[in-house]
């Protein structure tokens, strides 16, 4: 099977190379003002020009405005949007037509019953992620470092396509990808150095992971 691995919260030249040098498939860039991964919607149109042909450039919002979507669409480019908000399946549906482009909703979860959540979004977003509930008092939907008990996925149709996500590092993927077997991943804080700085040596470190999980694996 052919797995998915998402970069996401690029804001440099350096990390956008290490992510496709690794064999990135998605690179994400964060449209959040409180995330220390916001970047400005013309650097990221900049940056993205790097994976075309390569990797799908994926538009990370937080129930973000028909305004400042219309920017970042605009200067950015996107390939994907990833919808990291309350967003409805009415307005995923909504946003898909507006822009022409498909949808990855992020879903937040702590145990089985947050995936009842998925139900009304099946047929209606293209893709799922689900990533790890924030701690009490974060401010940031995602990229926390913290992960969730993928032993909960193991009950979800085995054709839902989906990314996991939440506290993703080299030395956690192998467990990761063993119990939960997902179609893609997604990675943001387990390859920096500091909160919003992508390290080029971790992104390297993370793919080889990913590498040596998948070839134990095959053997």
């Amino acid at each position: 099977m052919t797995l998915d691995i998402k970069i996401c919260g690029l804001k440099t030249d350096a990390a956008m190379a290490a992510a496709l040098a690794g064999g990135a498939s998605h690179v994400g860039f964060i449209f959040f003002a409180k995330s220390p991964r916001f970047i400005d919607p013309a650097e990221a149109g900049r940056l993205r020009q790097a994976a075309t042909g390569k990797a799908k450039a994926v538009a990370v919002t937080v129930d973000a405005d028909d305004a400042f979507l219309d920017e970042i669409v605009a200067r950015m480019r996107p390939d994907m949007l990833q919808l990291h908000g309350a967003e409805t399946p009415a307005r995923v549906a909504e946003l898909k037509a507006r822009y022409r482009l498909p949808a990855m909703k992020v879903l937040s979860v702590s145990e089985a019953a947050d995936l009842e959540r998925l139900k009304p979004y099946i047929g209606v977003a293209d893709r799922f992620m689900f990533d790890a509930k924030p701690p009490k008092g974060s401010q940031l939907p995602g990229g926390n470092g913290v992960a969730f008990d993928w032993h909960i996925l193991a009950g979800l149709d085995a054709g839902l396509d989906y990314m996991l996500s939440g506290g993703l590092n080299a030395a956690n993927i192998g467990d990761a990808l063993r119990l939960a077997n997902p179609p893609g991943i997604d990675v943001s804080s387990g390859v920096e150095s500091a909160p919003g700085v992508k390290d080029p040596a971790l992104i390297e470190q993370f793919f080889r992971a990913v590498r040596a999980a998948r070839d134990d694996r095959a053997a």
